[in-house]
């Protein structure tokens, strides 16, 4: 496939390693080879950082690509893929780098593998600026899982900031082509529930901390829904370093998932992480979007895979989002439209993005 190389901006729009996620895994995807200039050329160390390095050479040893520039703080990179294969990929970015953003890389591209795949991601699991694994779990697999595939994530060691080190082990088989997605039915909250953990060094207080000063929060607003917020204290043996935080899901009557989340770290009161967590819950709830603001970029790259027209119904729309938009269409032939949604009440700020998908077929099955 040698095709004409692409050339992406890596500085526009979002700036950050998102651009890498999205136009690498489609580069793969597509057999099209990429050059990627500028990368995260709007952050404070702009430049590959070693999260955003072991994704690109999981990528490239996924599909028996070539990478040139691939290197700590290296700002262009050329991407040339070959054939996607099954099997099992280690990624570890030996830093406190979410092991959920190397995720978000890879699956698209295992999907279409000719054979099974196991991969074993390292580096942090509840790290600052990605979604948590707990996340992951709890609402993006459940949501994702509607376009028809399925995938197992079994979290071996959680690994907290600064050193990371914890393991997580997804296994995914291929699929023939994704099915489009239609959640544009918000529902009633049916229930409300979540976990409130800590690790290493801290007490499980700090824990019941979180999750009450959450449960006080949400009930200001919601006052008749039984709320469950576990407080845990992480297994010695499955936990690297010392950490907390915590996740808060809503479920709805239409099978929708939205939440809001928050890691503690020193000198940051309990009470504060859990009212964080509850408050962010409760502004993606006011919304009356089908997805919450974690989850609506992450949706963007299957759509556009999807055969099909996939219709999701959001608040309003990030810039992540946007980024994720741009980029599937410059690399795809997919389509996307984003409508003010109009059945609703004017004063809620609800969008409707929609997708026209490539319909992407598994060659290898």
């Amino acid at each position: 496939m040698d095709g004409k190389r692409v050339e992406i901006d890596g500085g526009i729009m979002e700036g950050g390693g998102q651009i890498l996620r999205v136009s690498t895994a489609l580069s793969c995807l597509l057999g099209l080879p990429l050059t990627v200039r500028r990368i995260r050329a709007g952050r404070s160390q702009p430049g590959l950082r070693p999260q955003h390095l072991s994704g690109l050479e999981m990528i490239r040893d996924l599909c028996e690509g070539k990478l040139e520039g691939g290197e700590i703080g290296s700002t262009e990179i050329i991407f040339t893929p070959g054939k996607i294969k099954g099997g099992t990929h280690i990624a570890d970015t030996k830093t406190a780098g979410s092991v959920c953003l190397l995720m978000q890389v890879a699956m698209p591209c295992v999907l279409f593998a000719a054979s099974p795949s196991e991969l074993h991601l390292k580096g942090g699991t509840n790290a600052e600026m990605a979604p948590q694994i707990d996340y992951t779990v709890m609402v993006f697999k459940p949501i994702v899982e509607k376009f028809n595939f399925t995938f197992n994530c079994d979290i071996k060691k959680r690994g907290y900031y600064p050193q990371g080190g914890g393991e997580v082990v997804v296994q995914m088989s291929p699929v023939k082509e994704l099915s489009p997605i239609n959640l544009t039915e918000r529902g009633t909250v049916t229930k409300i529930y979540g976990r409130a953990f800590v690790a290493g060094a801290l007490p499980i207080k700090l824990a019941k901390d979180m999750s009450a000063a959450a449960v006080r929060c949400i009930r200001k607003e919601i006052r008749d829904l039984y709320i469950n917020i576990q407080a845990i204290r992480e297994p010695d043996d499955q936990a690297v370093g010392t950490g907390s935080g915590i996740i808060i899901v809503a479920e709805t009557s239409t099978g929708c998932l939205l939440a809001g989340s928050s890691l503690g770290k020193r000198g940051k009161n309990p009470d504060k992480v859990g009212i964080e967590a509850a408050e962010i819950l409760l502004k993606n709830l006011k919304h009356g979007g089908t997805v919450d603001d974690s989850l609506q970029d992450q949706l963007i790259i299957f759509m556009a895979l999807a055969k099909g027209i996939s219709r999701v119904k959001s608040g309003p729309i990030t810039l992540h989002t946007q980024t994720a938009i741009h980029f599937a269409e410059q690399l795809t032939k997919a389509k996307f439209t984003v409508t003010k949604s109009e059945e609703d009440d004017p004063s809620k700020d609800t969008y409707i993005i929609e997708c026209q998908g490539m319909g992407m077929t598994n060659s290898n099955l």
